[in-house]
């Protein structure tokens, strides 16, 4: 089968698709590059690919998608697990755990951390532009908040869905690096004794740790 994920390497949703790969032992994939400081996301020949104009979408024999969630949905669906593994659960209730927690990333952890990267890393770093301070002051209050609940959580559960890495970690991964090691806010996570244990469990993967060579170093 023929893989295709047109992205950048820098972008955490493309990390995302590759880490999902990856945790299916599927490494026969071709990275297209789509250069966003130069505008290729809107270009005519992409939007027929994504209509959004946004990173990144993922092309295989039968389908082409986009949003990164949806994609890593559908890997998990399509491919068999490594031994030992159980990305989407094991059974209906597994599987909505997995989903309640991949939702929790996208419309609260995701919303937040993204923009205190994107504001103390991204803005000027690629585009030359000053921090607005102010905001990564709310938002970093809105995730000491967040942080609170997974520390509750994660003291009476090994992993976010249960005692099973699964989607709901992996899609946490890339922006809490990036939070970590780019924005250099990483001591909200340290200071949680439960969140600290469990994010530098998922990152020990190999799975990451290939990303982090081939992408991040």
């Amino acid at each position: 089968m023929t893989i295709k994920v047109y992205g950048s390497k820098q972008s955490t949703c493309t990390q995302r698709v590759v880490l999902a790969l990856h945790e299916k032992e599927i490494f026969d994939y071709e990275l297209v590059t789509v250069d966003l400081q130069k505008g290729e996301q809107k270009r005519p020949e992409f939007l027929q690919l994504q209509p959004f104009g946004k990173i990144p979408v993922y092309q295989d024999d039968e389908v082409t998608l986009f949003e990164s969630r949806a994609v890593v949905r559908y890997i998990a669906e399509k491919f068999p697990d490594p031994e030992g593994y159980f990305l989407y659960g094991r059974n209906l209730k597994e599987k909505a755990l997995v989903e309640q927690w991949v939702e929790v990333e996208s419309q609260n952890w995701n919303p937040v951390v993204e923009t205190i990267v994107r504001e103390e890393y991204f803005n000027p770093t690629f585009f030359g532009k000053q921090p607005n301070e102010q905001l990564v002051l709310e938002n970093l209050l809105k995730l000491e908040k967040l942080l609170d609940i997974y520390e509750a959580h994660l003291s009476k559960s090994q992993y976010l869905a249960g005692d099973f890495y699964s989607l709901a970690d992996l899609s946490h991964i890339p922006y809490t690096f990036y939070l970590i090691k780019y924005a250099k806010k990483g001591q909200v996570i340290a200071s949680r004794r439960f969140v600290k244990a469990w994010f530098e469990d998922i990152c020990a993967l190999r799975s990451w740790q290939k990303i982090l060579t081939n992408f991040l170093e």
